[in-house]
């Protein structure tokens, strides 16, 4: 999946954002509303990780996504 395709379904994809990411917030899910750039920093911020870690975290994810 692309993440404009994601972008387009936030709604439908924060329960399965949640499943592989818990320690995100329904608030942080609703304030980011599908920018990229505002989830990757919330996973920066709540798992600690580097922007390429986290980058590559979800261009993974994305792939397992349909």
């Amino acid at each position: 999946m692309e993440w404009n395709q994601l972008q387009g379904n936030w709604k439908q994809v924060k329960g399965k954002i949640k499943e592989k990411w818990g320690d995100l917030t329904d608030d942080d899910l609703t304030k980011i509303e599908g920018n990229r750039e505002q989830f990757e920093g919330a996973l920066q911020s709540r798992y600690g990780k580097s922007k390429e870690a986290v980058r590559k975290d979800v261009d993974e994810w994305l792939k397992t996504m349909h």
